[in-house]
């Protein structure tokens, strides 16, 4: 790393924690902007099975790993519509839901089966990863 790019990182990092802390997590979670709510999430992780697992990324739309990946995410769903769901989570409309699954880094993708975690990973993923995520 250049210590010329220092000064960006040491703001970025003091952004992302202001957020975090002056942000109030008792606020309602709303749905907005087409990003799944709590309650779209809870019942579709209640509804997985292992025959038709559910995959939630967790995104923002700052964040250039996320924007790099959407697109990818958005074909790997198609893609896998009739053995899979995907849902995503827009982490500044739905913090809490973020919090709530130990998001700690953006983009992550969480496969769930039979109501139960099986899989994460963090980061822009490719395809390929994604479907050996739903297989594990």
């Amino acid at each position: 790393m250049k210590l010329s790019n220092l000064p960006m990182l040491i703001v970025a990092v003091l952004l992302a924690g202001m957020v975090w802390i002056f942000f109030d997590m008792s606020r309602p979670i709303t749905s907005a902007h087409g990003s799944a709510g709590a309650g779209t999430v809870a019942s579709a992780i209640a509804q997985s099975t292992a025959a038709k697992p559910v995959m939630v990324e967790f995104y923002a739309d700052w964040c250039g790993p996320c924007k790099e990946v959407g697109p990818v995410v958005d074909a790997f769903a198609r893609e896998v519509a009739s053995k899979a769901r995907v849902i995503r989570v827009n982490v500044d409309e739905d913090p809490k839901l973020g919090y709530d699954h130990g998001v700690r880094v953006i983009p992550s993708f969480l496969v769930f089966k039979n109501g139960k975690e099986s899989a994460r990973e963090s980061g822009a993923i490719s395809k390929s990863r994604m479907h050996e995520l739903l297989a594990e």
